[in-house]
């Protein structure tokens, strides 16, 4: 079996058009999981290989490094969506959390309206505790389908689990989330908030460029964009990197941007905003080193 597994490993595999920045150099082994079985035996597989790997979603925060990857990406593309029983909603990890926003406003539920737009996995989402306009992933979230680093499946209580802001319990663990459940409220209102949402966004945000969407952390009371808007960064540029101009805190890849040219940015306005603020911000972006150190549970 492992040489089998093996063989659907694709090598010196592009990482470029894996993220929302189109940044990175080659992983050493790249496959795509479409199935928790699936995502079981590849996991074990690196566990007894001593391979480091790393759980890719659709990318929207993540900045590979211009090396790549020395070891296996593992792209989650576990996409199933099971019919809601009741107000129970259970999604793969791999699924889309915009889409889930749109269809359960669409069908009259409330809890998930603010996930529209968002350019995440449910996975994602989960991962990194994923909000907006005032609400978190975590709030309607009940349980979470996840395999450790050994292959082991497992399913988490929701309660038992810590969130805080864009932080979640499984930043620290290693393994994959490969579905999650959440319990929704019926809603007349749920869809003319959701299509709110999504106008204000498609608005105000730069949907058609190469970003990672938000790159800071909101200070306490403050938003980052607009302390980067008046420290005058707008279209502050290093490389192929520039901040948007058309909201402050969001980087884009101008079209040949590195990886160095993004984290050279994203210093230079943590520095001035520090200098001229007095406000340290915290980047959301995860950047993910060539060499990562290999965890195991």
């Amino acid at each position: 079996m492992a040489q089998t597994l093996l063989d659907e490993f694709k090598a010196d595999y592009s990482l470029k058009n894996l993220t929302t920045f189109c940044i990175g150099g080659l992983a050493r082994f790249f496959i795509e999981v479409h199935q928790v079985e699936k995502m079981q035996q590849v996991l074990a597989y690196c566990h007894q290989e001593s391979l480091p790997f790393f759980i890719l979603g659709k990318g929207s925060n993540i900045l590979f490094d211009d090396q790549g990857f020395n070891g296996v990406v593992i792209a989650n593309r576990i996409d199933f969506i099971a019919k809601p029983v009741e107000d129970i909603w259970h999604v793969g990890a791999g699924y889309s959390f915009s889409l889930l926003g749109t269809q359960t406003a669409r069908q009259g539920w409330t809890g998930l309206e603010f996930a529209s737009g968002i350019p995440a996995s449910v996975g994602g989402a989960v991962f990194m505790n994923a909000g907006a306009n005032g609400h978190e992933t975590y709030e309607t979230l009940q349980s979470v389908d996840y395999v450790n680093s050994k292959g082991e499946f497992q399913q988490l209580s929701a309660h038992d689990l810590q969130f805080s802001y864009r932080s979640s319990t499984f930043q620290k663990m290693r393994g994959a989330i490969v579905g999650a459940t959440f319990k929704l409220k019926p809603s007349l209102s749920a869809r003319e908030e959701q299509i709110k949402l999504i106008r204000y966004r498609t608005a105000t945000q730069p949907y058609g460029s190469k970003s990672a969407g938000c790159v800071f952390r909101n200070p306490p009371e403050n938003s980052a964009g607009a302390l980067i808007d008046k420290a005058g960064l707008k279209g502050k540029t290093i490389g192929g990197a520039q901040v948007s101009t058309m909201h402050a805190n969001f980087l884009i890849n101008t079209g040949a941007a590195s990886s160095k040219d993004i984290q050279q940015l994203v210093k230079y306005v943590q520095t001035t905003i520090k200098q001229e603020i007095g406000i340290d911000l915290e980047s959301e972006i995860r950047y993910i080193p060539f060499q990562e150190q290999l965890i195991n549970e």
